[in-house]
């Protein structure tokens, strides 16, 4: 066994942003939340969080979370309706571009040039280059100190019919973008494949966990 030297980082030692900084290294990659929302004035917001996943199964229900009170919030919370599309490689600096501060009664997809369209259910518009879209009414939201979850409740996806095989959108196909750290970002990269291991192999099969070990 390797000893390695360690840093400490103790978040009631340090500043919330400089602890936040080090959280963001760590907890990566994160999936991106290409959010778009519309205003209670019908003014289309389009923003990205990383800060997102699936919070259950049945119901279908996805997460994200607005660090402060982001447009994406306040416009979930007058409508209660949005979007959730995938943020595709070839839209990097539009998905970028939408991060920008832009003020509330300004439009991020007319700005930088991305297309949306009419969604199926809801009544807020989707990423037409998004290869999936997941269309979700609010289940709720959560505070907790300066962010808020907000979770919504998926009524309808649809994907590009060319990223579809087998019954289930595949991940050569959505080349979706991650975030890391700082300014940091990342692509899917390398795809590995690996089936999990039925404990009754273990029991069958001794030289499975000793291979691991390396013993």
């Amino acid at each position: 066994m390797t000893a390695h030297e360690r840093t400490s980082f103790d978040p009631a030692e340090m500043d919330p942003k400089a602890f936040y900084r080090v959280l963001n290294s760590v907890v990566v990659p994160r999936p991106i939340a290409w959010v778009c929302t519309r205003s209670a004035d019908g003014v289309h917001n389009l923003a990205p969080h990383s800060f997102y996943t699936v919070a259950c199964v049945d119901p279908p229900v996805v997460q994200f979370t607005s660090v402060g009170r982001k447009d994406s919030l306040t416009n979930v919370e007058a409508t209660g309706e949005f979007t959730i599309g995938v943020t595709p490689e070839e839209l990097f600096e539009q998905v970028n571009a939408t991060s920008t501060d832009f003020p509330p009664d300004h439009d991020e997809a007319e700005h930088t040039g991305v297309v949306l369209e009419d969604s199926d259910v809801v009544g807020v518009k989707r990423v037409a280059d998004s290869p999936v879209t997941l269309e979700c009414r609010l289940h709720g939201t959560l505070s907790l100190g300066d962010s808020t979850v907000v979770f919504g409740r998926v009524v309808h996806v649809s994907a590009h019919a060319d990223a579809v095989r087998d019954g289930r959108p595949r991940i050569d196909a959505l080349r979706p973008l991650a975030r890391l750290g700082g300014n940091e970002w990342s692509t899917i990269g390398e795809l590995k494949e690996i089936r999990r291991i039925p404990y009754r192999e273990w029991q069958a099969d001794p030289s499975i966990g000793r291979a691991l070990r390396g013993e």
